[in-house]
């Protein structure tokens, strides 16, 4: 029996090329040859290295979350509950503007107007949004803990406040909103979790 053919691809090259095919296109919009012509393979070869195109994706959103670690750790670090929303939404709308990328995020624009076939998809993304969301959650529990956040403050609903406003700043980005109104969007949003925040008293005159 012969043995078969080596892969002559890199796979993380690969996926950072269907990474970004989904990213603007979406998972139902993506199609088979518009993957494998930025991958560089011809479709057996995809199904033989992924399995299916639903796997080709997870595959792309493990490569894309790994990506954001780096920096889902430097916002996590910041001092205060308000800094931690500044970096992140500041961050986003600089992220999701980049002409680097496609407009948007990926976890948002992967998932949208997805058909009977790929159920699973919006699900799967959800899930990679929520592990966000609870990141943020479990930051802005300590900052309660720590007295930076006032005792009324609810930490799951501020990280669920923050994560709308991110996935709100995608589909702005997506409809090729720039990153001024973006910008802008992330003041109002941070000034909001500053109000949660413990103040010193102002000195009286």
């Amino acid at each position: 029996m012969g043995i078969g053919r080596p892969r002559t691809f890199d796979r993380d090259t690969a996926l950072d090329q269907a990474m970004e095919v989904f990213w603007r296109h979406g998972y139902e919009g993506a199609t088979i040859a518009q993957l494998t012509d930025a991958m560089g393979i011809n479709p057996p070869s995809l199904y033989a290295a992924f399995g299916s195109k639903e796997a080709l994706l997870k595959a792309a959103l493990d490569r894309y979350t790994l990506r954001r670690e780096a920096w889902m750790e430097e916002v996590l670090g910041a001092p205060t509950a308000r800094e931690v929303t500044a970096r992140m939404l500041m961050g986003v709308a600089e992220k999701q503007t980049d002409p680097s990328n496609p407009p948007g995020c990926l976890l948002v624009q992967g998932g949208l107007a997805c058909g009977s076939g790929s159920s699973n998809v919006p699900f799967e993304l959800a899930a990679r949004r929520a592990q966000t969301e609870e990141q943020l959650r479990h930051r802005f529990e300590r900052a309660k803990d720590e007295g930076d956040l006032a005792p009324s403050a609810d930490p799951a609903a501020l990280a669920r406040y923050v994560s709308a406003v991110i996935t709100g700043m995608s589909v702005m980005a997506s409809s090729g909103a720039d990153r001024e109104a973006l910008t802008q969007v992330a003041v109002v949003a941070i000034k909001a979790i500053e109000d949660q925040s413990v103040r010193a008293p102002v000195p009286a005159n």
